[in-house]
């Protein structure tokens, strides 16, 4: 596919749940966007169905595997390429108790964090060098709130860094003329919940939890997309 010389949106985690929502609503209001993803046929798959409202790129990377964040970093660095939009959507979820917690899985959630900072750090200079930009992390409410139901100890730890971050990011950029901003969903219809519940059962144990929320539902991508293209503008 051709690559453009526009100002182009970059989601990383957009084959799926809310970034793939998000870059929907991009594309629909025309602006080329970039999707990452760590597995090859999510990303092929998201795709087929993005390039139907627009200009949709591909970049495979495992944001675990430190050659893989390097490649995210190169892309960033062309500025010959404005990035004018970043949503950081890629995570991970497994309810785990603090007893049960190992180091691995710990470093699971943080070192989600050191890509995300580092990816950032290079997107974020893009955007200076550009004029400016606005990026969007996709948080947690577990950050700010424990939930019995769902023990995640490092997981809330880790999303409670991004939203520090996301502070001191809006802090720092706001001269540059980059916004950051932070959602933090609760429970959101997303495939982030496969690695724990089966695919048959996600349905009924996700609607245990639509009366925790005061709409009386769970949310939808949709829901978060919105309030993250919001936030873009």
């Amino acid at each position: 596919m051709k690559t453009t010389t526009q100002p182009i949106a970059l989601i990383v985690g957009g084959s799926s749940g809310m970034g793939l929502a998000t870059a929907r609503l991009l594309l629909q209001r025309d602006i080329p966007t970039v999707i990452v993803g760590n597995n090859p046929e999510k990303l092929e798959t998201a795709s087929r169905e993005l390039s139907a409202f627009g200009h949709i790129e591909t970049l495979q990377a495992n944001l675990y595997e430190e050659n893989d964040v390097q490649r995210i970093i190169a892309f960033a660095e062309n500025h010959s390429r404005p990035i004018k939009y970043l949503v950081n959507a890629a995570g991970y979820f497994k309810p785990t108790t603090f007893f049960e917690h190992t180091e691995d899985d710990y470093d699971t959630y943080l070192d989600l964090n050191r890509a995300t900072f580092f990816t950032s750090q290079a997107i974020a200079k893009n955007m200076v060098a550009n004029g400016g930009g606005s990026i969007v992390h996709i948080g947690s409410m577990w950050a700010k709130q424990a939930i019995k139901a769902t023990p995640s100890s490092a997981y809330s730890m880790a999303k409670a860094g991004l939203h520090a971050l996301t502070q001191h990011m809006a802090m720092e950029l706001a001269e540059h003329q980059v916004r950051v901003n932070a959602v933090s969903p609760a429970v959101v219809k997303t495939p982030i919940y496969e690695s724990f519940i089966d695919k048959n059962d996600i349905d009924n144990t996700l609607a245990t939890f639509n009366n925790f929320h005061p709409i009386g539902r769970i949310g939808k991508p949709e829901d978060v997309a919105k309030a993250v293209t919001f936030l873009l503008w």
